[in-house]
């Protein structure tokens, strides 16, 4: 299983120094990917609840977000092996042509190690921010997903559909990845995993809950390819992680006195290491950890203990 790392690219920690030896760091000690997110605001008093939160509140770091493919092409010209992925866009808020132009241009640069990550989002504030219906936002993601392939793949691209419109055009660059960059969906509901089925390469999860819970709706992602007559071993489906670590002699590493059940890539190197050994005997492509809080000297050296587990 490939290891990818989140970005230092949000909150107050995120500066060019940081990005530059974080980026470096990783690619020096053989990681596979590089990963950052997108935030477009932070509402003060937001219209939609924050669904990582107990208590729906948005974490402050998102109050200040780098944009996720300048950081990357900054990136790119830093590196030169090491994968660039976006764990996710909202691709609602933007003009499916020209991000189709901004990841080509991305993926030409950096010699084909683009990774092209998309959710629909659910901030009801980013919407309208954007200038976008919150209504019918799965149909308009259908054609989205379509735009983008058809951008990168067709020599002449056209489309007509509800929600967008190309004449008959030429449009280019196209991406260095043949036939196309690859595209890798989030979500849980079975309209996504419809999705991804139709028109994407893979699945890319964020672990929330049990690992159950991944391995159920990789059941559902399968059964959904199997209806249109799909492979399901074609998907390379990846898996986003907030790894917690706590030292053995923390009370919060041992759960043997409380009714509570330990939350997985939480708790000591080893109870984290055979989480992600059971994400890995679910045929994950690549686990990326993002290390949210965890001192930047720290996460290279964090990152590399885990990374055994899933070798």
């Amino acid at each position: 299983m490939k290891v990818g790392l989140v970005l230092p690219h949000l909150g107050t920690e995120a500066t060019q120094d940081s990005i530059v030896k974080m980026a470096l760091g990783a690619e020096t000690e053989g990681f596979d990917s590089l990963w950052v997110s997108e935030r477009l605001l932070w509402p003060v008093n937001p219209q939609t609840p924050y669904p990582a939160t107990a208590d729906g509140s948005l974490p402050t770091f998102y109050q200040r977000v780098f944009d996720p493919l300048q950081t990357l092409t900054f990136v790119a010209g830093k590196t030169e092996k090491i994968a660039l992925g976006t764990s996710v866009i909202d691709m609602l808020f933007h003009n499916p042509v020209i991000l189709a132009k901004r990841f080509a241009t991305l993926d030409r640069l950096s010699e084909g190690r683009s990774i092209c990550g998309l959710g629909i989002g659910w901030s009801k504030d980013e919407y309208q921010a954007s200038n976008v219906p919150f209504k019918d936002r799965g149909r308009r993601a259908d054609e989205f997903v379509q735009v983008l392939k058809k951008t990168w793949e067709d020599d002449i691209v056209e489309f007509h559909g509800q929600f967008y419109s190309i004449p008959s055009s030429k449009i280019g660059p196209k991406p260095v990845q043949k036939p196309s960059i690859p595209i890798y969906l989030g979500g849980y509901v079975p309209n996504v995993f419809a999705r991804i089925a139709r028109y994407a390469d893979g699945w890319l999860a964020s672990l929330a809950g049990p690992i159950d819970f991944l391995e159920n709706s990789i059941k559902s992602l399968n059964e959904q390819a199997l209806t249109i007559n799909r492979n399901p071993k074609e998907f390379k489906n990846n898996v986003l992680t907030f790894p917690q670590l706590v030292t053995s002699s923390s009370p919060s590493s041992d759960n043997s006195n409380t009714n509570q059940p330990r939350f997985p890539l939480t708790g000591t190197i080893d109870q984290i290491g055979q989480d992600i050994k059971a994400i890995k005997d679910l045929r994950f492509e690549q686990i990326i950890f993002a290390f949210m809080g965890l001192e930047l000297d720290k996460v290279i050296e964090t990152a590399k203990e885990l990374s055994r587990f899933a070798r």
